[in-house]
């Protein structure tokens, strides 16, 4: 009898223990930085002018940017959006890019390291299309929506 108590004790104590878990990728992100490294460059893609948000939930992850500037004439303001599924391993987080406003983006899967901390994400990443002569390391820094 007291060898069960001791196993139900020790049992107890491991499931008792506060897991840390590492903060949630699903969600929605607010993008508040980007810069982009073609060669030996690296550059600024940020736009002030637009907002940017990415909303990721158990499958799918889509985003939305638009020009915030308030023009009226829809073919001078930007706006793009896209979406699909995605896998995340770890820190490894790949988007199967199934629809985008260019639909020569479609189809295509992008790998990126991961990290968040507290209410920040950081997405780094290689964004090649050969067909389309791109080839660049991305990186997007994102701030949680409450």
């Amino acid at each position: 009898m007291k060898f069960y108590f001791g196993i139900l004790l020790i049992l107890g104590v491991f499931c008792s223990c506060d897991k840390q878990s590492s903060p949630s990728l699903e969600g929605t992100w607010q993008l508040i930085s980007a810069t982009s490294t073609e060669k030996d460059s690296t550059f600024s893609t940020f736009n002030s002018k637009v907002k940017m948000i990415k909303i990721i939930n158990s499958s799918h992850f889509a985003f939305l940017s638009h020009d915030i500037t308030g023009a009226k004439d829809s073919t001078r303001a930007e706006y793009t959006a896209g979406g699909g599924t995605y896998t995340l391993n770890d820190s490894l987080y790949t988007e199967n890019l199934e629809y985008f406003s260019d639909p020569q983006w479609e189809n295509h899967k992008f790998e990126f390291v991961v990290k968040i901390q507290n209410d920040t994400l950081v997405q780094k990443g290689v964004e090649k299309l050969e067909k389309l002569g791109i080839d660049r390391v991305i990186v997007e820094k994102y701030v949680r929506v409450k």
